[in-house]
């Protein structure tokens, strides 16, 4: 049975931080790490001791992690950043909460002596003599410990003690990765050990001027060795002890929202019939539209959990190749309880909330090429626009012409100018990208289309059918990412405090235009006034867009195949990076790395001199077998990655390559391991540095071919849109929603069941019995699917309870049972 484990948190806001610049403020940003392993860093809130972030992550995680870190730094143009303070969080404390950590967090000094990192691969045996006892160690080697010198290494020694006595290995400069190979032995007489004791294996980092830093321990309790004649393991480093105190909030505080989500993943076979049942809710609904499985789940979805429902079920029907009759349901039941047109899909229902995830699951890729130009053209202008007369600040206006200064008139005149330049732009933009959508997006439109036009026939509602998709097109998908372009992975950095006025204002006003410009005049901004002209002149171009969006022909699309989202033609990511070689100097020159426009696809890593370069080389995506970060002190440079693959004669390969910040570091990793997730030859270790100078500059073997000295990484991926489909994790997610709702269904469906008497027994038996057809005479139509959705429920529920007693016993496959 597999697992599956993934860590959900929100980095809010801060507040009350300390002054770090000596203009009194800071520059914060915050660098989250997993087992001292960076894994998203958000971006920088320039001159802010109150910053706010609003920046979400999912995470894919090993199940072995043990804690979660958020580093506040302040960021400096010139030297290092200064560290602000940290708060941990165990995976024990995140897992003990019933829903979701959700509270302000005060910040905690940063301790050099408990910022570690790192295992150690130890040998430890009593070996019983007639005069004596020997306690024998052999150390053989560590990796990934934490960097206490400039250099980005360490010269680290072991040292290992027991009963005060100790004894140290050699010191091996200059890695992170060492290989000591030494056997260290302590002599004791046989009455010392009497006592219970604990063996304590301590890593320093030896320093020639000053006191030794502290790189680890591990403590393994006397007991421990005398049940095992051998102990032999990789054992995590653990700080000297917890001496974490907050300061009493002096160093500020993070508001977080932190989630932990383990599921035990069972073979596909037991989730069929909740599949099924699901399935049969669209391909062939009710009569009447309570009665179905979908209705159901809707039932029991609590307001929290709905977004994450909705984008579940949008990946399940995905992989099934029904999204657009999974959508046509949801939508076709809230137009058809809906009677006002005004208040159309303005709940977050799950309808409202599956057409929003549905969007973002196959077009974000679409969103990115019609917005991008224009989004980068405002980042770069960084222009001063204010239309509201109560916030147009004169002192940060710029002179429009040589008469000297502006008035706040000409401030108006000019930012509205500007604004309505900006907009037409978006709106052409968008407009003229019929044949940039996704199919599987024109097609759900023009079944939404079609209920609303049949639901709203009357001639006083021919603009609802329009209002209906504008209010997805462009309230739910284009505005919100206009207004945070970082959210939506269209920009590495929020905007600074100028520019993100001109994207909430053009956020506005492209509500509006999906609006149709009905609103207009009416609200209380009425200082937007100079923009309506040109909205109103985009309504009729906005309409003409839809009614081409909508003209497709259902069987000009091909449904999306299970497993997969994109087809294999479809570019996942694409940049500029620097491409290493790996041959060379110890330090870098000019010449050793090339900048090449990098493609990624779901199967192949392509480059080439530029995007418009005729000539690309390839790699397929079934060659890759490592995709790792590479230690600092191998180029001396920060954020490069390197992709190991695998040649026909099965010789390894590696291309290193660097990235411009570690954001886009960490999208580039994560993006190839998510198209490598499926390849059957991924490498359990792998060298994060690299062999020059006849060593690698890691772990200073010096055979080229030696087994890697770092533990790959390959199964931590952050989560987004472009993670491939997985149906039994899915449905498993489902699973937990409907055994959470279970009371629930039982009381609304199956009333009956309390009043009947002898009846009840009857139902009762229907419910636990395998196999047995419910009776229709004795249950309604409704009655009969709640009875089926409760049956398969209790079913998982029983498999998953059989799998955890026996996994540990046989192979989960041989289990039979009838699910």
């Amino acid at each position: 049975m597999a697992k599956n484990t993934s860590l959900y948190f929100r980095i809010v806001e801060g507040r009350n931080l300390p002054a770090k610049d000596v203009s009194g403020s800071s520059d914060p940003y915050c660098i989250v790490k997993v087992d001292n392993e960076v894994v998203a860093r958000t971006a920088t809130v320039w001159k802010n001791l109150n910053p706010f972030w609003g920046e979400e992550y999912t995470l894919h995680l090993p199940t072995g992690f043990h804690s979660l870190s958020f580093h506040v730094m302040d960021e400096d143009t010139f030297g290092h950043d200064d560290v602000i303070g940290k708060i941990s969080l165990t995976k024990e404390a995140i897992g003990s909460q019933t829903k979701v950590l959700d509270s302000w967090i005060n910040l905690t000094r940063v301790n050099p002596d408990e910022e570690v990192q790192g295992e150690i691969h130890l040998t430890l045996q009593l070996q019983k003599y007639t005069d004596k006892i020997v306690l024998r160690c052999d150390v053989i080697e560590a990796r990934d410990l934490a960097p206490r010198d400039l250099s980005g290494t360490s010269d680290p020694f072991a040292r290992v003690i027991y009963k005060n006595r100790s004894a140290e290995t050699s010191i091996i400069k200059k890695t992170r990765f060492p290989h000591w190979e030494e056997t260290l032995e302590l002599d004791f007489k046989p009455e010392e050990l009497n006592e219970e004791g604990t063996v304590v294996v301590e890593v320093w980092d030896w320093d020639m001027v000053g006191k030794n830093d502290f790189l680890g321990k591990v403590e393994i309790p006397s007991s421990c060795l005398r049940k095992t004649p051998l102990l032999e393991s990789w054992f995590r480093l653990l700080p000297l002890g917890n001496n974490e105190v907050d300061d009493g909030g002096k160093l500020g505080a993070l508001r977080l929202k932190v989630r932990l989500v383990e599921d035990q993943i069972l073979p596909s076979l037991y989730y069929r019939p909740l599949l099924d049942l699901l399935v049969e809710s669209v391909i062939s609904p009710p009569e009447m539209e309570e009665s179905s499985a979908l209705s159901m789940l809707e039932d029991v979805t609590t307001v929290e959990s709905r977004q994450d429902v909705a984008m579940t079920l949008v990946k399940i029907y995905l992989g099934q190749g029904l999204v657009v009759p999974f959508l046509d349901y949801l939508n076709s039941h809230e137009v058809n309880q809906t009677t006002d047109p005004n208040t159309l899909f303005r709940s977050n229902s799950l309808a409202s909330k599956a057409m929003e995830q549905f969007m973002k699951a196959v077009g974000m890729l679409y969103l990115h090429e019609v917005l991008k130009p224009i989004i980068n053209r405002i980042f770069d202008e960084k222009k001063y626009i204010e239309l509201d007369p109560c916030k147009i600040d004169m002192n940060h206006t710029r002179r429009i012409s040589f008469k000297g200064a502006v008035s706040e008139a000409e401030v108006r005149d000019n930012s509205a100018g500007m604004l309505q330049n900006y907009l037409a732009k978006i709106v052409e933009s968008i407009v003229s990208s019929v044949d940039q959508c996704p199919p599987v997006m024109r097609v759900a439109f023009k079944q939404l289309h079609k209920r609303v036009e049949e639901q709203f026939a009357q001639p006083e509602n021919e603009d609802v059918k329009y209002l209906a998709i504008g209010g997805f097109f462009f309230l739910r998908f284009f505005a919100p990412a206009i207004l945070t372009p970082k959210l939506f992975q269209l920009r590495d950095q929020h905007a600074d405090t100028r520019t993100s006025r001109t994207l909430l204002l053009l956020a506005k006003a492209l509500q509006s235009v999906g609006n149709l410009g009905l609103q207009l005049g009416h609200g209380k901004e009425q200082w937007m006034e100079p923009l309506h002209p040109i909205i109103l002149q985009s309504v009729a171009s906005v309409k003409d867009f839809f009614n081409k969006l909508i003209d497709v022909d259902h069987d000009t699309v091909s449904e999306i195949p299970q497993r997969a989202i994109f087809l294999p033609s479809v570019i996942v990511k694409e940049g500029y990076l620097h491409k290493h070689k790996a041959e060379g100097g110890q330090l870098l020159s000019r010449f050793s790395s090339k900048k090449r426009y990098f493609w990624l696809t779901t199967g192949t890593l392509s480059y080439a001199k530029t995007p418009d370069w005729p000539v690309r080389s390839s790699i397929p995506i079934q060659c890759v077998c490592g995709v790792e970060r590479v230690d600092e002190n191998a180029f001396q440079q920060q954020n490069v990655m390197q992709v190991v693959t695998k040649d026909n004669d099965g010789q390894l390969r590696t291309m290193y390559i660097q990235c411009k910040n570690v954001n886009e570091l960490n999208q580039w990793l994560s993006a190839i391991r998510k198209v490598s997730l499926y390849n059957d030859h991924m490498l359990n270790s792998f060298h994060p540095g690299t062999h020059r100078g006849g060593k690698w500059t890691c772990c200073l073997q010096v055979d080229r071919k030696a087994a890697g000295c770092g533990r790959t990484h390959s199964t931590v991926t952050l989560g987004d849109w472009s993670d491939p489909l997985d149906p039994d994790v899915e449905t498993q997610t489902i699973y937990k929603q409907l055994l959470q709702g279970r009371d629930k269904l039982r009381k609304k469906y199956i009333p009956e069941a309390d009043q009947m008497g002898s009846n009840k027994e009857e139902i009762n038996s229907n419910l636990h019995s395998d196999g047995a057809e419910c009776k229709v005479d004795l249950v309604k139509q409704d009655q009969n699917v709640a009875i089926r959705l409760l049956k398969v429920i209790e079913n998982l529920e029983r498999a998953h309870a059989t799998f955890k007693n026996r996994e540990e016993e046989e192979d989960p496959a041989n289990v039979i049972l009838n699910p």
